[in-house]
């Protein structure tokens, strides 16, 4: 598809015109074939807010019902509108991209629970947008927020999953991303009776949100984790499906480790991942006699394998976790549960991963159009490249994975081995010799 990827429709904001929008919503209209009811919120990027509004002004063009609950997080959206009867949610977020980029993802309603758009409904809307005919845009009535009401439901959902908690006497640092989790996450970890150091917490819409902070940027987090003698630390994404941690001394603790706090918790027998899983969490299940599924780098692919198969866990290296019963990645939730086990445990989050030891892994980045993502697989150069370098690090015991991003104009090459220098040596040739191709 040209415009959806592996997480909705990502690109550059401003190419998020008003007629752009209302193709999607032309499609999502054919789509469903009914009278619907829409439910639209997203993150706190800048251009977050235009493009709601001229969500407005397209869903009433098209006479579509609906109500604005302006920021949430992601899995806030996700749960809301199927709590409260809507048939679809349109999310506007580009998750950890710059604030330069936005996105649309959409919802629809499950058997249990909210669920992504259908290929189909994917591909109805594909088909108006390669079409972009002219319309008349409506004027959007005036209609009351229901951002207070989704947020107090929301915030109702998280403290029923984990059940009776006092986290009183733990000190944590919150890294908000300056994004969608602003709106909640202070208040419902001092509720439980922690202390807590916010860092990055800009809720209005803001040109910050992801920059230098969050899951992908963790120094400023380890910073305050450190020198205030914290007890731990969370950073969140800019639409707060992801989480990512720093434990008293300062390391990352990744998704990877996450699956492994909650999967022992749990008891569980079986646990999904993707491809960019560590060596070292595929040891440690080993060890504990814990079947792992390995699926395509992407959320809806783990979940897809976990409703498959009825795995109850599964999750990605990058901080998306899926909790049992849970139909999306929720980084609130994902954060209260490992807090949750550590004060139950009274361990340390360096205790409670003591018993995985991560093998070395670099990933570097390939600026690539789409034309390049393609030639990956089509120009035997390139195919024959990766093949010798994918035998270089086999003979080291190491492992090579290049793939295009789906939601960035990039190349991504990870390796793994036990040589970190060796590898990042390799992996920045590779990434050389392969611009070179491409």
């Amino acid at each position: 598809m040209k415009y959806f990827g592996t997480d909705g429709i990502r690109q550059p904001a401003d190419q998020f015109t008003q007629n752009f929008i209302l193709s999607i919503v032309e499609g999502l209209v054919d789509y469903s074939n009914d009278n619907i009811k829409v439910f639209i919120a997203g993150d706190t990027r800048e251009s977050t807010e235009w493009i709601l509004a001229d969500l407005e002004v397209a869903l009433e063009t098209f006479g579509v019902e609906y109500s604005n609950a302006g920021v949430l997080p992601t899995p806030a959206i996700n749960y809301c509108f199927y709590q409260m009867g809507f048939d679809f949610a349109i999310d506007v977020t580009a998750s950890h991209n710059p604030y330069t980029d936005n996105g649309i993802k959409i919802f629809e309603r499950g058997e249990k629970s909210g669920q992504k758009l259908s290929p189909k409904g994917c591909e109805i809307i594909e088909k108006k947008l390669s079409l972009q005919k002219s319309y008349t845009p409506a004027s959007p009535s005036l209609r009351e927020s229901i951002h207070q009401e989704a947020l107090d439901l929301y915030r109702e959902h998280l403290l029923d999953y984990i059940g009776d908690c006092d986290f009183k006497g733990l000190k944590i640092g919150l890294d908000c991303a300056n994004g969608a989790t602003s709106v909640i996450n202070k208040t419902i970890f001092e509720q439980l009776g922690a202390e807590v150091e916010l860092i990055h917490s800009n809720d209005n819409y803001n040109t910050q949100i992801n920059h230098e902070c969050g899951s992908t940027h963790l120094n400023s987090l380890r910073d305050i984790v450190v020198n205030n003698h914290l007890n731990f630390g969370i950073a969140f994404d800019g639409d707060g499906d992801r989480c990512m941690f720093i434990n008293e001394i300062g390391e990352e603790i990744d998704g990877d480790y996450t699956i492994a706090i909650l999967a022992d918790y749990l008891n569980l027998k079986t646990i999904a991942t993707t491809v960019m899983v560590n060596q070292g969490l595929l040891n440690w299940a080993k060890e504990k006699d814990i079947k792992v599924e390995i699926t395509a780098v992407g959320d809806a692919n783990v979940k897809a394998a976990m409703d498959e198969k009825h795995i109850k866990l599964g999750g990605e290296q990058s901080g998306h976790i899926i909790l049992p019963n849970e139909p999306t990645g929720d980084g609130m939730l994902t954060s209260l549960m490992i807090t949750k086990i550590l004060n139950e445990k009274s361990k340390s989050l360096k205790e409670l991963t003591s018993s995985i030891t991560k093998f070395p892994q670099v990933i570097v980045n390939l600026s690539a159009t789409p034309e390049q993502k393609k030639s990956l697989t089509t120009k035997s150069t390139a195919k024959k490249l990766l093949e010798e370098y994918d035998e270089k690090l086999k003979s080291t015991s190491g492992r090579l994975l290049v793939r295009p991003s789906g939601t960035e104009p990039l190349i991504r090459i990870t390796m793994w081995g036990n040589d970190e220098e060796a590898i990042t040596i390799l992996a920045n040739e590779l990434k050389n010799k392969l611009g070179e191709i491409l």
